[in-house]
């Protein structure tokens, strides 16, 4: 393969030279990620080794959905009113006293149940708050044509740590116990907090209000005067919701007589996700990023209605790469048009709307996926939510055509923004142009 054709293959890496923050940003994602993991394999696996109830752990979510909801539209009106560096790194902050917490809960003679819960709401209320803020930085702090390829590298950052970070908390848990697990979370938190220092302040545009229900409620407003962006967050919570069986994994597992591929099952999804961000140059040319959006979709659907089909070990984990695939190719569409779209001084509102379209949707996703399952069987309860999603994302493209011709190009939304955005920073980083 000749090196240009390589490079057109191989992860676009202009924002990482261009940019000084979004390096920074880059590692403090990946320390964070792994610290993460950690203690979100740590912290289900205390609950169930103190309890031994299904019940309790499941628990967990009902604690963490309510605090994400309110705090993420909160969290979305506070950023484009405060500095968002400031933000990030207050709430980073917080999130490592939490994990101190449970450290020292677990160094106890006998731990505590209640705290564990109490963390788990409040690691999910400060996540709320400080997404919006890290999603809508990325707009500013990268070039506008640089936004597909800065999406694709911090998916790629991610998978990395969801498949690396459970792993090793796996083997820290079992060997090392769950206070060694808390102390590598807090260790992270502590790196992070120092990233976070240095990035450059992000003031809020000026003119900007102080947070509101009546500033939420404009974000929303402009969200849904956009068919675009509805079409994107449409997409992701039918996606989510009709086609999200993490929670029936160990049930198909049993059927297969496959229990030994239960942890492969979990991250065959992220190694799909990983192969494609692997081989993400050529997205850096795409224009029409509304048919990643549909198509990324519609192949995860396709390929969870086809894991519930097959019957053989291995082509479930195929099939659950090629939908870890699909899911990264749709949520690159969709975080390209959200920061070519959206403008500055409503960013932070819409990244909190944007929080709750891909949190929401796996949280629901799991209550139908073993609601399904009880009704009619593990792998009904695949296909059929497979081919729902697809017949749900078919549904929408028809129905909101404009997601489907987006062209950043041509769109009026993303060419404003592309102005707004070169008025604010035409110079590249000096600094990251010699990286």
């Amino acid at each position: 393969m000749s090196r240009s054709r390589l490079a057109s293959v191989l992860p676009d890496l202009a924002p990482w030279r261009s940019s000084r923050d979004f390096r920074l940003l880059f590692f403090q994602g990946t320390v964070t990620f792994f610290g993460s993991f950690m203690a979100m394999i740590a912290l289900p696996l205390q609950i169930k080794h103190m309890t031994d109830s299904p019940l309790a752990v499941g628990a967990m979510g009902a604690v963490e959905l309510v605090p994400l909801v309110v705090c993420g539209l909160y969290g979305g009106a506070l950023a484009d009113a405060v500095d968002r560096r400031r933000l990030i790194l207050l709430t980073e902050a917080g999130l490592g006293l939490l994990a101190l917490v449970l450290l020292v809960n677990s160094l106890l003679p006998g731990p505590l149940l209640w705290p564990l819960y109490v963390v788990a709401a409040g690691v999910s209320a400060l996540t709320g708050l400080q997404r919006p803020a890290l999603d809508s930085l990325m707009a500013r702090i990268v070039p506008h044509d640089q936004l597909s390829a800065a999406a694709a590298l911090n998916a790629l950052r991610y998978q990395f740590g969801a498949i690396a970070g459970p792993a090793l908390a796996g083997v820290v848990v079992a060997y090392a116990g769950y206070a060694s697990a808390y102390a590598v979370t807090v260790a992270g938190f502590a790196v992070s907090v120092v990233l976070c220092a240095r990035l450059s302040p992000a003031p809020p545009a000026g003119g900007a209000e102080r947070p509101s229900l009546r500033g939420i409620a404009e974000g929303t407003r402009y969200a849904w005067s956009r068919p675009v962006l509805l079409g994107t967050y449409a997409v992701d919570l039918a996606a989510m919701f009709f086609a999200f069986p993490n929670t029936i994994f160990p049930f198909l597992a049993d059927e297969l007589d496959a229990v030994w591929a239960l942890g492969l099952m979990y991250a065959a999804g992220a190694v799909g996700s990983l192969v494609l961000g692997m081989t993400s140059g050529w997205v850096s040319g795409v224009r029409r990023h509304g048919l990643l959006v549909v198509f990324g979709a519609a192949a995860w659907g396709l390929a969870i209605a086809a894991a519930g089909w097959v019957s053989d070990i291995w082509l479930v984990l195929l099939c659950l790469a090629a939908a870890g695939a699909g899911d990264m190719l749709s949520g690159l569409g969709r975080s390209t048009i959200w920061n070519q779209t959206i403008p500055e001084e409503l960013r932070g509102r819409l990244a909190g709307i944007e929080v709750l379209s891909y949190s929401v949707g796996p949280q629901l996703g799991q209550v139908r996926a073993g609601t399904m399952a009880g009704w009619t069987g593990t792998r009904p309860a695949f296909w059929s939510g497979g081919l729902a999603c697809v017949a749900s994302v078919a549904l929408l493209a028809a129905l909101l055509p404009k997601l489907i011709s987006y062209d950043a190009d041509t769109d009026e939304d993303a060419q404003r923004r592309r102005a707004a955005r070169e008025a604010q920073d035409p110079q590249p980083d000096p600094a990251g142009a010699k990286a």
